[in-house]
């Protein structure tokens, strides 16, 4: 767990002080050989069926783990962890979610808004046909770029990280798999953001405004009426609404100013929305959400100190 640590961290670092390492994340040609695999697989009958997409997957997988025990003996594990390392570093992303966003905020014109918000909303799994808010998409962003990379780390190693990603690219280019492979692409890809974006919650709770975002969280499963066990991130939705309207009403009462009644864009699609449009409150809005996923992440890794300070310990 130490060592998780010590890459999560490490991985952090990096990604902030050297950004052009950031150009070693080659997500675009990943996502052009998954695209290959599930094209070339799917026009062969045995694997045409609904899990016919499993072997592209399965192998760079098998390839990384071989590889994972064939180092963890070598020098102490060194070579080991960095593996481990580099495979986490190439995972994240593939960029910077905070110059996304504060590109989207600060954008001088709306050409430059507009070429910011479709950066910003790329790779979007399952966002709704009606347009995603921009406060859903920093949350959803993050779930993607940090939290669901950094949960199946955590759980399985550089395995679970890599496993995390080509889910997340195999599910954007499910198009190219034959029909009856979309739906299991899509629900795989889903069923890894349940845990992480139910964490992710839970530490907001714990960051921000604990009582706003149980109370969207309850509200939104009980709204939906199918349990809780749902493939479906809207509660992380609910949460970061009721998360950052909190935090608008706090600015505005500290300021002597009438609390806003709700988020300023509503439903619009920010990747399609015309830039010029984008009311200024939603960008103060876009702001609150990025400062509350940081809240998010640094409570994920005070955790895991705890857990590693307690395995000292014990």
């Amino acid at each position: 767990m130490s060592a998780a640590l010590v890459a999560v961290v490490l991985s952090l670092v990096l990604d902030h002080l050297a950004p052009a390492a950031q150009r070693l994340r080659q997500h675009a040609l990943a996502s052009a050989l998954l695209r290959d695999a599930l094209e070339s697989l799917g026009r062969q009958p045995s694997l045409a069926g609904r899990w016919g997409w499993l072997p592209a997957l399965a192998l760079p997988l098998l390839v990384l783990a071989v590889l994972q025990w064939v180092l963890s003996g070598w020098l102490y594990g060194l070579p080991g962890f960095l593996l481990q390392l580099a495979v986490l570093f190439l995972c994240w992303g593939p960029r910077d979610l905070d110059l996304d966003v504060e590109a989207v905020a600060s954008a001088p014109d709306a050409d430059s808004r507009r070429h910011a918000l479709v950066e910003l909303s790329e790779g979007c799994v399952d966002c709704a046909p009606s347009g995603t808010p921009l406060v859903h998409t920093v949350f959803r962003q993050g779930l993607s770029r940090w939290f669901g990379v950094l949960f199946w780390f955590l759980l399985l190693g550089a395995f679970g990280a890599l496993m995390y990603r080509l889910a997340q690219l195999a599910a954007r280019e499910r198009a190219a798999a034959p029909e009856a492979q979309h739906e299991p692409l899509r629900q795989f890809a889903l069923l890894l953001d349940w845990a992480p974006a139910q964490l992710m919650c839970l530490a907001l709770a714990l960051a921000a405004h604990f009582d706003a975002v149980l109370a969207a969280w309850r509200d939104w499963h009980a709204g939906r009426g199918e349990g809780w066990f749902v493939l479906d991130l809207g509660f992380l939705d609910a949460a970061a609404r009721a998360s950052v309207r909190e935090e608008l009403i706090e600015d505005a009462l500290d300021e002597g100013l009438p609390p806003p009644l709700d988020l300023e864009l509503g439903g619009a699609d920010p990747s399609l929305a015309s830039a010029a449009e984008i009311p200024a409150g939603a960008l103060r809005e876009l702001r609150d959400a990025m400062g509350l996923v940081w809240r998010v992440l640094l409570v994920w890794l005070s955790v895991l100190a705890l857990f590693v300070l307690a395995g000292y310990v014990g």
